[in-house]
Order: structure tokens, then sequence, then C-alpha cells
């Protein structure tokens, strides 16, 4: 290992034990504490911030984001995942328009081209830090009544069933990297050109009937995607061996009294 990568991982050792926002001791101090120059520690914190484990602010120094949040690829709201994690979900509705469906949307949805939808911008925040932007489209004539109030720190799927009696059945959903533009940067508070994820969903419920589509991009400093993968041909065998397991219990042994 290279003198340059055990500071590094000296500075990876300290964040273990800082708090996301905390900000790191002035250059001068910490290169001071681990005996390399400041040009040094600029090239270790660089990789850092290349990593995504903390973040440079102008004239302000260089502070811990904490680790990223890991996004399970199951059908669950962001609500219900910041609360398995102790975090404090919260959303902010940016803009909240009725619009006709217009083609794209209109196949999504499986509607005409003309018929209404509610288009909804929201923020979403874990502990007040912005993490996403949120684009939902809704056929209007499935959620009459709904009003922006109605989705300021509240989860959608929530009132869906509570509301309207539309519970989640099965989505798809497909994910892909992207770079931050100049508004969606802006709003999430990070520079413009930041890697992000790209998450476009379809929502279906009963009788296999579309109920939204949404568009949502995630900080990629903060996220990350995590999957459990099995090989069919041990899956196949442990079943096997678990159907085997069973049947030698549920076997009495012969010439035993």
């Amino acid at each position: 290992m290279t003198k340059f990568h055990s500071i590094r991982d000296q500075l990876l050792d300290r964040l273990e034990s800082m708090a996301a926002g905390e900000q790191f001791p002035p250059e001068r101090q910490l290169a001071e504490a681990l005996g390399i120059s400041r040009m040094t520690l600029r090239r270790a914190i660089d990789e850092l911030v290349a990593k995504g484990v903390v973040r440079r602010r102008h004239g302000a120094g260089v502070f811990a984001l904490g680790p990223k949040l890991d996004q399970p690829l199951a059908a669950s709201s962001f609500t219900e995942d910041m609360l398995a994690r102790g975090m404090r979900p919260g959303s902010r509705v940016l803009s909240f328009d009725v619009t006709k469906a217009g083609a794209h949307i209109g196949r999504r949805l499986h509607i005409v081209e003309t018929a209404e939808v509610i288009t909804i911008l929201r923020l979403r925040l874990a502990d007040e830090e912005p993490l996403a932007l949120e684009e939902l489209h809704i056929p209007s004539a499935l959620v009459p009544g709904l009003c922006a109030e109605d989705l300021e720190n509240s989860s959608f799927y929530e009132l869906l069933r509570s509301r309207f009696g539309i519970a989640l059945n099965h989505s798809v959903q497909t994910i892909e990297p992207t770079l931050l533009d100049a508004d969606e940067a802006q709003v999430l508070g990070v520079p413009e050109q930041s890697p992000a994820l790209l998450f476009e969903r379809t929502s279906r419920g009963a009788e296999d009937i579309p109920f939204e589509f949404v568009r949502s991009v995630y900080r990629g400093d903060r996220y990350k995607i995590r999957t459990e993968l099995t090989l069919p041909d041990q899956q196949l065998a442990a079943a096997s061996q678990s159907k085997a397991a069973r049947s030698a219990v549920e076997q009495p042994l012969g010439g035993l009294s």
C-alpha cells in the first residue's frame, strides 16, 4: 500500500466516527496531524469527493456526507424505506398541475392523449436532507379531490390505499445513470452535472390498471442500488436438499421398536 492510499484509508477511518454534515478539521491542522503535505491531503480528499463520501463547500471546508443509502430492488415507498433506516422522511411539493396526458404519458398510463392527468413535482428528503426529485403523473379520474397539501410529508401509496382504495399490485421500473441539469442540481443542493440515478416506474393496481408513472432522479453521491443474486442451479439444489431432509425426518427408520 502506498503512502497516499494509507492516508486515504486513515481519512475513511475518521469518517466512520463522523456524523453526516460534520466538518473536517482545517486543512493545515489536518495535514499536520497526519504528518503529510497539504498537497497530498488535497489529493486524498479529491478521491473522497469522487467517491461521494465528503463534499467540499467553497470557502467553508470539507464535510462528511455519511454512508450512502442502499436501495433494495423491491416494491416499497420512499417513506417506508426511510422509516426502516430510522430516518425522518419528508416531502415538499414544488408544483401541482392538471394537464392533458399527451402521447408519452398516455402510453405509460394506458389512457388517451386528451385525458386529464395530475402532474406533481416533489422534493424528497431524509432528515431534512434533499435526496431526490420526483415527477409523478396520475390519471385525474382515479384521485378526485386530490390536492397539493395531501402530498406534503406523507406517503402517496398510503394515501391511495386509505382514501381512494387503490392498492399497489406490481410495478415495472428501469434504472439508469444520468447527470443532473442546472435546475435539478440547484434544488438538490449539488453542483450541475453531478452524477445521479434515474428511476422510471409504472405502477399497477387491481385488474392490472396503471395508476401512476413516476420519473425520479436520486443523488448519486447519496444513493446506491443493492440486489441479491441467486444462481438458478444453486437455488434448485437447495430446494432439492430441503425436500430430501424433510422426507428423511418424516420416514420412520425400519427395525426399531
